[in-house]
């Protein structure tokens, strides 16, 4: 029998069906397929190697496991036409063949081009055709294709690929913003403007260059995504524009404390938990809004949990005020660390005077209770920790104290701790603080403790240290598993509150539009990123409103970089393929928009359509703002409820004091 068979039937049993690919089209297809016709004469001995190899014009073929699991995950049928991305040597094609009715690969290579229509021209697989050119433009004058696969690694998932996808077609893509790793994603295309997307783990592939995918130069070439797919025609944008002010519910924005929100709570109903985003860290308009709504869930919803997109031990203070719990002393002052005026100015201000008030008459059960979802204060966390600790278990104080000295070098410099770790010249603190957690946890079962507060807060300000370790690890890789992190940390620590405060608990979430709108109807999630907002969409169902924010033009607190001074800076007019062009266009100053299929089934086909949508956070730089602030989003699937401001104002930030210690009535006189 001859070798390369018998090599053939090796690779197939030891690497591909050993390692859970089963569908048995492709595995006679990589029977059939005689990989060494597609490798260069000095790596023929390699060719049925478990392993990528080098061939002409410094590209590689790719391993034949990663091969055989993309095509897999393509969920071929006999009558599929095909698109690949990245022919090469043209073997991926020619596995594809063997399988579907017709495959189209673009290569923009010409020299690999040509030598992949010999080859399969060769082998006779005559339902295989080859273009050179860019490939992130995919094929159009064959579209649409009932799948598609991608053997290079883009930045995002390119427009053209997806606007090529025929309604239940699968792309499986290579998708990071780091040059040398990605995740594998399968997308399916549901509807119009409707994808599924799921990870299939890390994988490595060379980057994919093109108009929508990586420059020659490494950088990513995201301006591409305001180009043809995105354009509104001038006509189009009056239509969509018309439709909102029909749908639309205004309101005064000169009297913001005083809307109306009889109808925003009816929609809300029964639902547990109200996300409520914001389109910046530093608009007042979003904040007095947020807060306004805040009030009425409370008061007439039975809602006792704020949570909030700041740090634990800081919201912590605010907490221990609002209910007159004891105070605590922080190593460093509440709100100093970069950006400070995004909790601590008066727009919160007055919303924590108003939650101290509320309480006053209540019991403690039924009082309204603030806590910080995010986990970057890893030295203030450490401190509140061993604090906990030496009140109730002076032994455990120590050991905990010991093992946090793994990060007494780093401690007001996390970052740096990461970058040290990361490179293998220090050693990682994972053990020590994963081995103080549990001993935390099993305080619960071995004590009675008094003051169960005390007890849940140092127990999240542990968990605080153990999840920051991981995080200041992990975003040294440059791709979205620290994003991913964070926002699972968030969400875990949501539920946590909520279990604590009781079986009927219901929460508020105060965060970013990007953390609060479903990531799984944004260019993120196209990416393999989650959020808050869709990890509670799909854990409370219906039970969960969403509700964003937006504006066209004003001024808003900002830096130009991290750690620099805030600025108040002008908000440039919206981008003209923007979902915020459409809502200027009404000429209403301000509304609320329900987006909810069952509320507006004609309005939400025609938004579903993906637009621009801009975000800025504590950075923003309206030199690069298409850049830089700009997504693409399907607003009614990213949200239940969008409220508009046409022109907005920056918050009015309060002065943090310097030094370490904290006054009794930090942060806010109370």
């Amino acid at each position: 029998m001859n070798s390369n068979i018998v090599s053939r039937r090796e690779m197939v049993e030891k690497q591909i069906s050993s390692r859970g690919v089963h569908d048995t089209k492709v595995i006679n297809a990589l029977l059939e397929v005689p990989r060494e016709f597609f490798v260069p004469e000095n790596m023929l001995e390699f060719a049925y190697n478990d392993s990528p190899l080098p061939i002409e014009e410094g590209q590689t073929i790719s391993q034949p496991y990663v091969v055989a699991l993309m095509v897999e995950a393509l969920e071929l049928v006999e009558d599929d036409r095909v698109l690949e991305i990245g022919a090469g040597s043209g073997y991926a094609a020619s596995i594809l063949s063997r399988i579907a009715a017709e495959v189209y690969a673009v290569e923009r290579h010409p020299v690999l081009a040509e030598l992949a229509r010999q080859r399969v021209g060769e082998l006779g697989y005559d339902n295989v055709k080859i273009l050179c050119g860019d490939g992130t433009q995919g094929w159009p004058e064959h579209a649409p294709f009932d799948a598609i696969v991608v053997a290079a690694g883009g930045p995002e998932v390119p427009q053209s690929l997806l606007e090529q996808l025929a309604i239940r077609g699968r792309l499986v893509i290579p998708v990071g913003d780091d040059l040398r790793t990605q995740d594998l994603l399968r997308i399916k295309r549901t509807g119009e403007h409707k994808f599924e997307r799921e990870s299939l783990g890390h994988v490595q592939f060379v980057p994919l260059i093109g108009s929508e995918g990586w420059s020659l130069d490494g950088k990513p070439m995201a301006p591409q995504r305001a180009r043809k797919p995105l354009e509104i025609t001038p006509a189009k944008a009056r239509s969509y524009s018309e439709l909102i002010s029909e749908h639309c519910e205004p309101f005064d924005t000169g009297d913001i404390e005083n809307v109306n929100l009889d109808s925003l709570l009816e929609r809300i109903g029964d639902a547990r938990v109200v996300l409520i985003g914001e389109a910046s860290h530093g608009t007042s308009e979003f904040y007095r809004m947020r807060a306004g709504i805040t009030r009425e869930l409370i008061t007439r919803k039975g809602f006792k949990i704020v949570s909030i997109e700041g740090d634990y031990p800081d919201i912590n203070v605010i907490d221990r005020a609002i209910r007159g719990r004891k105070t605590t002393e922080l190593r460093d002052s509440p709100f100093s660390r970069f950006p400070t005026w995004m909790w601590h100015n008066e727009e919160v201000e007055s919303f924590v005077h108003w939650a101290k008030e509320y309480n006053s008459s209540l019991p403690g059960p039924d009082q309204v209770s603030m806590h910080g979802l995010d986990l970057y204060s890893l030295y203030n966390s450490i401190g509140a920790v061993l604090a906990f600790l030496d009140e109730t278990d002076p032994v455990a104080a120590e050991s905990a104290r010991t093992r946090y000295g793994c990060f007494s070098p780093w401690e007001t410099d996390p970052a740096t701790y990461g970058r040290a770790a990361v490179s293998g010249r220090f050693r990682q603190c994972e053990d020590e603080v994963v081995k103080t957690l549990s001993e935390m946890l099993e305080m619960r079962i071995g004590n009675a403790l008094e003051d169960q507060d005390e007890f849940f807060d140092a127990v999240r300000n542990a968990t605080v240290v153990r999840e920051a370790e991981r995080y200041y690890r992990v975003m040294y890789y440059g791709n979205r598993d620290s994003w991913n992190l964070r926002d699972k940390h968030m969400f875990e620590t949501l539920r946590s509150v909520i279990d604590h405060r009781g079986p009927d608990a219901k929460a508020i979430v105060w965060a970013h539009n990007s953390h609060i709108g479903n990531t799984a109807a944004t260019e993120m999630g196209m990416r393999g990123e989650y959020n808050i907002g869709q990890l509670a969409r799909e854990h409370w169902g219906s039970e969960a409103y969403l509700i964003g924010f937006g504006t066209d033009r004003g001024t808003v607190a900002a830096a130009s970089n991290w750690d620099e001074p805030m600025q108040v800076m002008d908000v440039r007019p919206s981008h003209e393929d923007s979902y915020e062009l459409l809502c200027h266009e009404t000429g209403i100053d301000g509304f609320l928009l329900p987006l909810r299929e069952s509320r507006n089934a004609t309005l939400r086909d025609k938004l579903l359509r993906p637009h621009l949508e801009r975000a800025i956070g504590v950075i923003y730089r309206p030199e690069t703002e298409l850049l830089s602030h700009y997504f693409q989003a399907a607003l009614p699937s990213q949200f239940d409820e969008f409220i508009w401001f046409d022109e907005t104002r920056a918050v009015s930030p309060i002065e943090t004091p310097g030094g370490t210690g904290v006054p009794e009535t930090y942060p806010f006189g109370l």
